[in-house]
């Protein structure tokens, strides 16, 4: 009997071991995984666990898509997706109407025929039939529910006929226009900009019916166009009367109450460092000599949660955002600006409120002994980065000392980083000169120097340091909820497809730990360095990294190579920083571990808010590079090839980073086709052939300011 009960019970057991597969068919998950998701939670049944999951591996009922993590093998001809499965996802769509439900975890997406999307939009969550296996085909299936519109609000252009009207999407994912009835247009005429906002959509029209909800005014002005952007994105114009009116009665007086419950810096050499046209200045620097050869380095960040209460309309509103958002010629606070640009703002010669991260240093740049909590500060002086560069360079001028104090620290800091296995990505930032119209007259490529590295190394400290004091477990503490700043492994798939690039362009790699592959980027990063290939390798490296995000659960940070990371730098731009400051003064103060799933919520939310407004920032930029050469038709510049597909060669311009395409079409001597293994394309009867990172001499054919397109031809 009891032999029997064993039987089934372990039959059993692999039946639920494989059920978490079947659930999410794409999803890649180890043994460690698996058993948390069933409820096991022993070490002795997490082996057995481990030994099922080996088992089903055999019977190629799973497949291990890298070391250690497996996933559903459907294409297997005894898996469970014979039978009906559905599954869950954000639909990525085509301007078609194809569609494709992303694969979060780096596999195959499944695809979706135009016909079969049931009126779902691009970036919708849906819920998808998936059509059974077949041998050598691609994965795919059909819509059956929308379970959340990502968005019911569109901006674009207003074509009148006599009955009716039509908002045409400014959207390229958008397939199809939206109706809209002459009585519901309020006020909106041909030709215009304004937003529509989708309330109907009957089960066999073609179109959606929408009503005009905002009338933005003429295309191609600087602030329709701006505002285009931030209504695309669903960011909101302006903010609630009711939060900018809570915002105005908020005290500036800072009691001697307050000050007694403080640590006070205001006698400690402290100063701002900060581009020469922000507007709010959240962080600052103190330096202190100690006895002996160690200095005392204080980074004090705004105390924006003293000011900003749970709860509070502000905060609301703040938590809504979620960031910040920086477009080219403007930025949208997350905060009303008087807190952003006034209250919170860490000015030169007045007393202000911080939460800081205050360090022991010796020489050599190693932690003494480290301090967090409420201080109050008062800044001696206000320095951009350009002016403190110029101090590195001549160590001259005002806090001379001081300054190459900091940044001999700093280095220290970045050396033992990039020993550790952090990755030395330096992002290309692109600004703009503009007219006083909004019209950019120049476009250039920021240069980050010592100046910005001595910051942000401090910064990554503070980050670093207030993450592991909360999450490491040591012998007299145990870690507490709390918020971390994640980065996951590059995905495999993409990082083999990087591989190969690089070893065409002469490079090697080593792969086979995360130090050697650590090392290999910093290296190739170090020889491309002046190369016309080098801000390539430099894209391509970060589109093979994972997304970073906002998470409960602690994984470190791979990019930077450390166990522990957060952010606690930014609480006037970031809504997790302002959170991490609370949570953190909790825990100070001796309050019990907050409850995960709450704020596993409130990370998922905030992720989703940072790579909207970095898609709204990226758009802003498109559109001002190609409104910079919208009255450059005809002139000839330098330029690299920055990617290659079957419709055409993308071309970077030098010097200004404008991206436009180069249409196979339009190449006339030859019929040309895609080599996509070796990155290239390729005429076929000449051979000759145009390389990804290859220098070539383009001129600018046309620019479409609507679509943010920029054609381009070679120049032979």
């Amino acid at each position: 009997m009891a032999k029997k009960k064993t039987g089934k019970t372990k039959n059993s057991f692999s039946d639920s071991i494989l059920s978490v597969f079947v659930k999410n068919p794409f999803g890649s998950y180890n043994y460690k995984q698996v058993a948390h998701q069933i409820g096991i939670d022993d070490n002795t049944s997490r082996q057995l666990v481990a030994d099922i999951i080996s088992r089903l591996h055999a019977q190629r009922l799973i497949e291990e898509v890298k070391k250690g993590k497996y996933r559903l093998n459907t294409k297997a001809a005894n898996n469970p997706l014979s039978k009906t499965v559905y599954v869950t996802g954000i639909l990525d769509m085509k301007q078609t109407g194809k569609a494709y439900l992303i694969n979060k975890d780096g596999g195959d997406d499944i695809f979706i025929a135009p016909n079969n999307t049931f009126h779902a939009l691009h970036g919708d969550k849906v819920k998808v039939h998936l059509f059974p296996a077949r041998k050598d085909k691609k994965n795919e299936g059909e819509v059956i529910e929308i379970i959340e519109r990502a968005r019911i609000q569109y901006v674009g252009i207003i074509e009148l006929s006599k009955y009716f009207a039509f908002l045409i999407p400014d959207n390229r994912n958008m397939p199809v226009d939206i109706m809209i009835p002459r009585n519901e247009l309020n006020g909106a005429t041909n030709g215009i900009k304004a937003v529509a906002e989708i309330v109907d959509w009957p089960l066999h029209s073609r179109n959606p019916i929408g009503k005009i909800t905002h009338i933005l005014g003429k295309p191609g002005d600087n602030d329709v166009e701006m505002q285009s952007i931030l209504a695309e994105f669903d960011f909101p114009l302006s903010f609630p009367a009711g939060v900018e009116k809570e915002a105005t009665i908020i005290s500036h007086k800072i009691s001697r109450e307050e000050i007694s419950l403080r640590r006070d810096f205001r006698g400690v050499t402290t100063f701002t460092i900060d581009p020469i046209d922000a507007k709010d200045f959240d962080d600052a620097l103190s330096l202190k000599k100690l006895a002996g050869d160690n200095w005392e380095v204080g980074v004090h960040i705004a105390d924006v949660s003293h000011y900003v209460k749970p709860g509070s309309g502000i905060d609301t509103e703040a938590y809504e955002r979620g960031t910040s958002i920086y477009l080219v010629d403007r930025v949208i606070p997350m905060l009303p600006e008087t807190l952003s640009n006034d209250l919170c703002s860490l000015k030169a010669n007045e007393d202000k409120l911080c939460f800081s991260a205050v360090f022991e240093l010796n020489n050599q740049s190693e932690i003494i002994k480290e301090w967090f909590g409420k201080t109050i500060i008062h800044s001696n002086r206000r320095f951009d980065y350009d002016e403190v560069q110029q101090i590195i360079e001549t160590q001259k001028g005002d806090f001379a000392g001081e300054i190459a104090v900091l940044n001999r620290l700093a280095k220290n800091l970045r050396e033992q980083r990039l020993r550790n296995g952090s990755i030395n990505f330096e992002t290309v930032e692109v600004k703009f000169k503009l007219d006083e119209k909004g019209k950019p007259i120049d476009v250039f490529v920021k240069e980050i120097k010592e100046s910005n590295e001595l910051i942000e190394d401090f910064m990554l400290l503070a980050n670093k340091r207030v993450a592991e004091f909360v999450g490491k477990k040591t012998k007299n503490h145990n870690p507490k909820t709390f918020i971390y700043r994640i980065h996951d492994e590059p995905n495999p798939e993409k990082l083999t497809t990087f591989v190969n690039f690089v070893t065409k362009l002469g490079y090697k790699m080593r792969i086979d730990n995360p130090k050697n592959l650590a090392d290999s980027f910093n290296q190739i990063f170090k020889t491309s360095k002046g190369k016309a290939e080098e801000n390539l390798i430099e894209t391509v490296a970060v589109r093979t990294m994972q997304r970073a995000c906002y998470s409960t659960e602690n994984i470190g940070h791979y990019g930077l190579s450390f166990d522990f990371y957060t952010h606690f730098t930014s609480p006037i731009r970031r809504y997790p920083d302002l959170m991490v400051h609370r949570l953190l003064q909790q825990y100070l103060d001796g309050k019990p571990s907050v409850k995960a799933s709450d704020y596993e919520e409130y990370c998922v939310h905030s992720s989703k808010m940072e790579h909207k407004a970095a898609e709204a920032e990226r758009t802003s930029i498109k559109y001002k590079q190609a409104e910079f050469l919208k009255d450059k038709i005809g002139q000839q510049f330098d330029g690299c090839i920055s990617g290659v597909s079957k419709w055409g060669i993308y071309v970077e311009i030098a010097g200004n980073k404008c991206e436009g395409m180069v249409p196979l079409r339009s190449l006339y001597d030859d019929f040309y086709y895609l080599d996509e293994d070796n990155y290239q394309v390729v005429g076929h009867s000449s051979g000759i052939s145009y390389k990804l990172g290859d220098k070539v001499k383009i001129v600018v054919k046309r620019v479409d300011l609507s679509k943010k397109q920029m054609d381009f031809e070679i120049i032979v």
